[in-house]
């Protein structure tokens, strides 16, 4: 019985010191994976992807900037910062330095989209954001504004963001109830409104009545022809131009 539980305490040991092994062995393997992201600030593209390509990780040059103290074409910042300690494979993502700033920046206000485009790459410079806003003096497709402004200096990045008009911003109606007037009279207060008149649908005089008759086919919509409903509904929020979809009777 004594030997019985020698052997049953040895087995356990034996089973604590395998158990062991394998967690110091799979904590080796999961920090022979990782690395020290190094400093890149201050190299260029092609040394830190060497760099980078040496310890397993990938540089990539995700922006550029204007900077009059970092030499033009070397890595200004990075992300993650050096001492980090990453996953082989990791990428690092960098911005490079375009030196000083070299290049005017254009006045493009009050010309189209494309032409502002075009002037803009024209001069190697990129275009940036493009927004656009309801303007009732200035016509729709022109640029009402830039940013940065013409002729700036100490620009950060060599791009132009754009604020494009839109034009007036359209008036806007609530729907009122026509149902019950004719279709003459309705399209011409339509019409003066600035709205249009669009499906006219016929229907018959017992399409709500009992699904089991056979109501006489409808007659051709005219200007005497009544309306029955209406889309949009009335009381309904609607901009100038918007059509109006009638079914008559």
């Amino acid at each position: 019985m004594r030997r019985f539980f020698r052997m049953l305490l040895l087995a356990l040991v034996l089973m604590t010191v395998a158990l062991i092994s394998a967690l110091a062995s799979m904590q080796m393997a999961i920090h022979g994976r990782e690395v020290t992201i190094p400093k890149f600030v201050g190299m260029g593209p092609a040394e830190a992807e060497r760099a980078g390509a040496a310890l397993g990780v990938q540089v990539v040059i995700e922006r550029q900037f204007y900077s009059a103290d970092v030499p033009e074409g070397k890595i200004m910042t990075q992300l993650p910062p050096p001492g980090v300690k990453v996953r082989r494979g990791w990428s690092v993502r960098v911005a490079q330095s375009l030196g000083p700033q070299r290049v005017a920046i254009p006045d493009v206000t009050g010309t189209s989209e494309r032409a502002a485009e075009v002037n803009i790459r024209r001069r190697g410079l990129a275009l940036g954001s493009t927004a656009q806003v309801n303007l009732a003096d200035a016509p729709s497709g022109q640029i009402a504004s830039q940013s940065p402004p013409p002729n700036a200096s100490g620009v950060a990045a060599p791009k132009i963001n754009l604020l494009v008009s839109a034009g007036p911003e359209p008036a806007t109606f609530v729907m009122p109830d026509l149902t019950g007037q004719p279709l003459g009279s309705a399209t011409i207060a339509l019409q003066e409104a600035g709205l249009r008149v669009g499906k006219v649908t016929p229907v018959s005089a017992g399409a709500s009545g009992d699904p089991q008759s056979a109501p006489p086919a409808p007659s051709e919509p005219n200007a005497a022809s009544m309306i029955v409903t209406q889309r949009p509904v009335p009381g309904q929020k609607i901009t100038a131009g918007s059509t109006v979809d009638f079914e008559v009777r």
